[in-house]
């Protein structure tokens, strides 16, 4: 459902969108980019070359998060704002065109909905209890794309704060946004938490949208959704005012449809802020590297990969076409001149126990007050803590308590383990043991690897735990003939024919520049995404906004478009 502060396209007689064609993307011979694969090259070449502006660019884009609303439930709000500050970006390209503010000029870009915005949108995490609750400034990531001159288009839905209330939801559900659905089989698991920035990027609802990752929130919706998703190391991107799990583990990162729109994206919300203390651990004197120029040919030749195959262990998820894609890929780069390491050891993976959960529950019970409710402005409910957050939850008919249970903060508050406490810094130290030396970052330096490389679906938490980068690139899809499983909760699929699935690039921590350049190079031999078509898919394109003054947008302020 996309909410109040939404724009409705009204559909008039005289410049009609009622029978757009996503295929038709030129008007008197002049060719537009398809929205469902445009990249920034694209779009900055049609905006420099005045083909179409930005408001043109907003206005196809609001209409097709419109076109899905009611089957995918992606986005909950669209900026109110959004095509005044379209129009404002278009007037400082025709007046001072050599002075733009770079190439993130006049994009449109739609963030997680836990992402904090000074503006007429809400910032929710999928709860009414943040409904109304206004921070008293931007998230320095919002800060950041709007020095960009990005369009911040509006809010994706999400796994309600970010998939750690419950233990029996569903991927993709919020209480305030509904259920976020895949859009390449029917009632498709969207997986989450970052279910709707992932929808929203791989149908071209926007250019490209920032999710968030505690342990795989970016990775894996990115995996199953056809795109390109970042994992940045945790500290490479400011977290401040972005609705807290876990402090130690939390990261901000790019979901795009390339692997260099997410370069584009990632370089601009990379770099050091006062408010987070843990971006002072990026290791770069000076300037970031430039992660758009590491997208460049022969980036796997000489590459060294680890594969882990104890990762590989059978799972519900293991297909047969899954499994081949892979092996064919591990030739795909040893012919480029890659060396693969086969059958690396990472020992603490049969060791990790519940740390994890010890570490982020203690997290939660503080950081949720520290890090962003003890910085609201207005905060109509009154939610200061996790147990007031609880409360209301379990007293809202709207949050579907207790169907969807409260039960990861009730362990938490059980626990009583605050983040400064010896037993949470003794269970932290073996988490990072076991995911650092007797994990990911020990076998990458006792094999002298690049990176390891694995199917997505088979990405274990220990990259999230080692707190170093990840990179998922499509890699193909399941054939017709697969099987769909359809007791998944909530009637969603997890699996099925034309599911698609990703090949995982992990390395050492604020090593983004050579992963970046190895995804480019594998996606440019392969062309994965394009063998992959999605089943749910917006009509409108770029040829039905430009020239057509007669459609009309306003501002529904205070009420549903639509309900889940």
């Amino acid at each position: 459902m996309v909410r109040s502060n939404v724009f409705i396209v009204s559909l008039g007689l005289a410049g009609s969108l009622l029978t757009p064609g996503a295929l038709a993307t030129h008007v008197l011979g002049v060719d537009f980019p398809s929205l469902l694969d445009a990249t920034l090259d694209d779009l900055r070449q049609g905006l420099d070359s005045g083909l179409f502006t930005s408001v043109d660019l907003t206005k196809a884009y609001i209409a097709r998060i419109n076109e899905v609303a009611n089957e995918l439930h992606a986005v909950n709000e669209v900026n109110p704002d959004a095509l005044s500050i379209a129009a404002a970006m278009d007037a400082e390209r025709r007046k001072n065109s050599a002075h733009s503010r770079g190439p993130l000029h006049g994009i449109p870009v739609l963030l997680k909905d836990n992402m904090a915005t000074l503006d007429r949108m809400n910032t929710t995490a999928g709860s009414f209890a943040l409904v109304g609750a206004q921070p008293e400034e931007d998230s320095t990531v919002a800060a950041k794309l709007r020095k960009a001159g990005v369009i911040l288009l509006g809010k994706t839905n999400m796994s309600e704060w970010a998939n750690c209330r419950s233990v029996n939801t569903t991927h993709g559900w919020s209480a305030y946004g509904g259920q976020t659905k895949g859009a390449y089989l029917r009632d498709q698991d969207p997986s989450g938490s970052s279910s709707g920035s992932a929808v929203s990027s791989s149908i071209g609802l926007a250019w490209a949208a920032l999710g968030t990752e505690t342990i795989g929130s970016i990775i894996s919706p990115a995996n199953v959704n056809n795109i390109v998703g970042i994992k940045p190391s945790v500290g490479l991107t400011s977290r401040y005012m972005v609705v807290p799990i876990s402090e130690h583990q939390d990261t901000v990162g790019p979901m795009a449809r390339t692997v260099k729109d997410a370069a584009y994206l990632l370089a601009a919300i990379a770099g050091v802020d006062k408010n987070d203390n843990y971006t002072s651990a990026i290791p770069f004197k000076g300037n970031l590297p430039d992660y758009v120029a590491a997208c460049k040919e022969g980036g796997l030749k000489g590459k060294r990969f680890g594969v882990p195959r104890s990762w590989l262990a059978p799972q519900n998820e293991t297909t047969p076409a899954l499994l081949q894609a892979f092996e064919d890929s591990l030739k795909l780069l040893q012919s480029e001149g890659a060396v693969i390491v086969d059958n690396i050891k990472t020992p603490g993976l049969k060791k990790i126990r519940d740390s994890f959960l010890v570490v982020m529950g203690a997290d939660m019970l503080t950081g949720f007050s520290t890090h962003y409710l003890n910085h609201l402005k207005t905060n109509p409910n009154n939610i200061t803590t996790l147990r007031k957050m609880k409360d209301f939850t379990e007293n809202s008919p709207k949050e579907e308590w207790p169907v969807r249970d409260t039960l990861i903060w009730q362990n938490a508050l059980d626990r009583g383990i605050n983040n400064t406490s010896p037993q949470f810094w003794g269970n932290l130290t073996e988490q990072l043991d076991l995911a650092g030396p007797l994990g990911i970052l020990g076998a990458i330096k006792n094999n002298s690897l690049d990176a390891l490389v694995i199917p997505t679906t088979f990405l274990h938490p220990l990259s999230a735990f080692a707190g170093g980068p990840v990179i998922t690139v499509p890699m193909g899809k399941e054939p017709d003939t697969s099987p769909e499983d359809r007791d998944q909760p909530g009637g969603l699929i997890a699996t099925g024919p034309n599911l698609p699935f990703g090949l995982a690039f992990a390395g050492e921590p604020f090593g983004e520049e050579k992963l970046i350049e190895i995804a480019y190079a594998f996606e440019q031999k392969t062309k994965a995404r394009g063998t992959v078509q999605p089943l749910v898919k917006p009509k409108t394109e770029l040829r039905d906004m430009v020239g057509r003054q007669k459609n009309r947008f306003w501002c529904s302020s205070g009420r549903r478009m639509l309900h889940a």
